[in-house]
């Protein structure tokens, strides 16, 4: 993949130059005011940056949020390739990043040159990507999706046109289930939701028979089945607010239940176990690298930041108008990442 992020100068400060009395929440209040600074913040990240960011969100809903601001600079608390995504949106904004390595195991599954050989092995296919993707896969896709569009989008193509979907085979598989459509599928996974298990999950709703199970489809097959609702990040908490049960069982990223108890904090939330029915599987390691420290010095340094040609640009940017095109009454608020 094409590198993305350029890093700090050298002279740039550093962890180690922090002072441990700084109150970082107020340091980092002074630096959005001085550098007209938007701070968004995936539903995935630490509940302290979720609390000082003025967005929290999916992916495409941030970066769209972010787009209508005047803002000069979008400092996004998430991973590499949704910083991208902003940067694709908003092109004259300066994106930073608190880590650079901040990635994703869907787009590390999914490099470009292989990608392509793969879109050239099947022609006469459309490509629908995932949106968990490098801007660079992004730019040789047909139609960018997100797990709340991706179905209305399937439903619309014609019958007799073949798909490509990538990268995670997981949701492609749901997808497939739902609609019914035959699709070559990507091999990728994401390691969190990967490490699910479903027996897991069974034991701990027998300990909580009133707990509902709601999961996220880049799931597999297995949690999808025990789940009582399936969606995107957005579509989960709107579920788990408005359902009248007390109890449930999540099975994403765990720390989406830090707005989730923020909106019902009368009721009571569990991440779904992994195999070993104590791991700390649903915490992302990619998400778990940014820190209040490191939000606090890519502001200051303005680095990482995301950096792209601007061909690569409007060609990342192609497929993702044709999803909007396509899914016109698709609510952003619903996209997931």
């Amino acid at each position: 993949m094409t590198e993305t992020a350029s890093l700090p100068e050298a002279t740039a400060k550093t962890l180690a130059d922090i002072d441990p009395h700084l109150d970082l929440e107020t340091e980092i209040a002074r630096l959005r005011r001085e550098k007209n600074a938007v701070i968004l913040a995936h539903y995935y990240q630490e509940g302290e940056i979720q609390d000082l960011a003025d967005f929290v969100g999916d992916s495409l809903d941030l970066s769209r949020k972010a787009a209508a601001t005047d803002a000069d600079m979008i400092v996004f608390s998430g991973v590499r390739f949704m910083a991208e995504v902003a940067k694709i949106l908003s092109p004259q904004k300066t994106v930073v990043i608190p880590d650079a390595d901040a990635g994703c195991s869907l787009e590390d599954s999914c490099q470009a040159d292989a990608f392509k050989a793969w879109r050239d092995a099947h022609p006469g296919h459309i490509s629908l990507t995932y949106i968990n993707c490098s801007a660079e896969v992004k730019a040789l896709s047909d139609v960018i999706v997100t797990s709340s569009s991706a179905e209305h989008i399937i439903n619309n193509l014609p019958k007799d046109q073949p798909i490509l979907f990538a990268p995670d085979r997981h949701l492609g598989a749901y997808l497939q289930r739902k609609t019914g459509r035959e699709m070559v599928l990507w091999p990728g996974t994401c390691i969190v939701h990967e490490q699910f298990s479903a027996r897991e999950i069974t034991r701990l709703k027998s300990q909580h028979p009133g707990a509902l199970v709601a999961a996220h489809p880049e799931c597999p097959e297995g949690i999808v089945e025990v789940s009582d609702h399936v969606g995107s990040t957005s579509q989960i908490l709107s579920f788990v607010h408005d359902n009248p049960a007390t109890e449930f069982i999540v099975a994403t990223e765990q720390h989406i239940i830090h707005q989730m108890q923020k909106a019902s904090p009368d009721k009571i939330f569990h991440a779904a176990p992994g195999a070993d029915g104590g791991c700390s599987c649903s915490s992302c390691p990619y998400m778990a690298l940014n820190t209040l420290e490191k939000l606090y010095l890519c502001m200051v340094n303005e680095a990482p930041a995301i950096t792209m040609s601007e061909e690569l640009r409007l060609r990342a940017l192609k497929p993702l108008e044709r999803m909007l095109e396509l899914a016109p009454t698709a609510s952003p608020s619903k996209s997931a990442a």
